[in-house]
Formats: C-alpha cells, structure tokens, sequence
C-alpha cells in the first residue's frame, strides 16, 4: 500500500509540473541549467529548474523559442530560439 502511495504521489507531482510547465521538464539538460550564468552548475539551481523556473514556449512562423522565467516575478532569465527548415 505504501508503494501505491509513494508511486501516486510521483506521478501527481509530475503531473503538476508538467501542468505548470517546468524549466527541468522542457527538455533543457541540466548541465544547461546555470540560472545565474557563473559557469558552475549547483544542486540549487537543479532544484530551482523544477521548482522556481517555467518555459514559456512560442512559435511564429518556422521559428520556435523557449523563454525561461521565474515563477513569482515572470522576468525572462534566458530565450532560446530555433528556425527549423519547411521541408
């Protein structure tokens, strides 16, 4: 019963960051994580992928971008931006 219990409570947190649309989700590895750019990667700032960081994702045209932000302050902290060819 506890396995179920812990295997549901897994599956609901994913379910809700994936609903919240978290950085650590998207796709980013997490060397690529370094939030604050000081070129060393921190438990912290894994963490804060999950917890404190969302993607935003937009496409216009062949032209697709992932905007990092901040949960609570909605400031961008990175855009990532790719142009994939029409085939």
């Amino acid at each position: 019963m506890a396995l179920f219990v812990t295997i549901a409570a897994v599956l609901l947190g994913l379910g809700w960051m994936s609903y919240t649309g978290a950085a650590a989700l998207s796709g980013m590895a997490f060397r690529d994580m370094d939030w604050n750019e000081d070129g060393e990667l921190t438990r912290r700032e894994i963490l804060q992928g999950f917890f404190s960081v969302k993607a935003v994702r937009s496409t216009e045209g062949q032209r697709s971008c992932v905007d990092y932000r901040w949960r609570d302050s909605d400031e961008s902290i990175r855009l990532e931006c790719r142009t994939e060819a029409a085939p």
